[in-house]
């Protein structure tokens, strides 16, 4: 039985708990044995996608002393409901935590922390070889968006759509440029704000003309930007996170 611990992301913990819960729902549903240390922050990429990198190393300590592998016991996965959190630790925790920032014990503690992290979908699919999540299932059509987090610091691909492919009930319409920016981007979305919510649009229009019922990602960070864009405009699109649909129907 897999051992997991669970990191919710800033914005999870913040605005969307009810993911974070479905998320838990469907690992122990899968076999895991689930734990969650409420002493958990951030991973630190706000300050580090500023070029606040000593702010953000702060952080990221304590992240990785609040994951650290236990020095007994079964092996333990870290996942999180977040492509974008994920890619911070795997991609840039390295370079925070780099020769001339950070000791031996600590970069050996980093590189055991990157080994263990795993995006929800990846380790599904790629970690459990799960293909479905049984008994998930939700009516209607879904257009998938690729996060650039998933995508391009993940390299997450097909598994998300494997997974929401074996939703009994569910029907995929792929969307045009499915892989193009959403145009959050964190604070891309503040300093330049026209181009991001320009973005929104471009994309929203592709997930429109599919005819689908929903649009779905992996992040809600994406899916808060785009739902903002659909809500003032009284479009006729639903965000779901992937796990709320993995954990509808049972």
């Amino acid at each position: 039985m897999p051992h997991v611990d669970i990191f919710v992301p800033c914005f999870v913990d913040q605005l969307y708990p009810r993911t974070a819960l479905n998320m838990v729902r469907v690992l122990e549903r899968v076999g895991c044995t689930v734990q969650y240390n409420p002493a958990q922050t951030c991973c630190g990429q706000p300050a580090y996608n500023a070029g606040h990198h000593d702010a953000a190393r702060t952080v990221a300590a304590k992240f990785l002393a609040d994951f650290a592998a236990p020095a007994a016991g079964p092996p333990r996965y870290v996942v999180s409901p977040s492509a974008s959190c994920t890619g911070m630790v795997r991609n840039h925790f390295g370079l925070l935590f780099a020769p001339d920032t950070a000791d031996a014990l600590t970069r050996d503690r980093c590189q055991q922390v990157q080994r263990r992290t795993y995006e929800l979908t990846e380790f599904l699919v790629e970690v459990l070889g799960i293909s479905a999540v049984p008994g998930a299932a939700l009516a209607g059509s879904y257009t998938y968006h690729d996060s650039c987090s998933a995508l391009r610091e993940c390299g997450i691909g097909p598994g998300p759509r494997q997974l929401l492919d074996g939703v009994a009930g569910l029907q995929r319409l792929e969307m045009a440029e499915t892989s193009t920016c959403c145009g959050f981007g964190g604070t891309f979305a503040v300093k330049f704000e026209a181009i991001s919510v320009a973005m929104a649009q471009q994309k929203v229009e592709h997930a429109l003309a599919t005819g689908a019922d929903y649009l779905i990602s992996t992040d809600v960070s994406c899916l808060m930007h785009l739902e903002a864009y659909i809500k003032k405009e009284n479009l006729p699109l639903k965000c779901l996170h992937i796990a709320d649909v993995l954990a509808s129907g049972w």
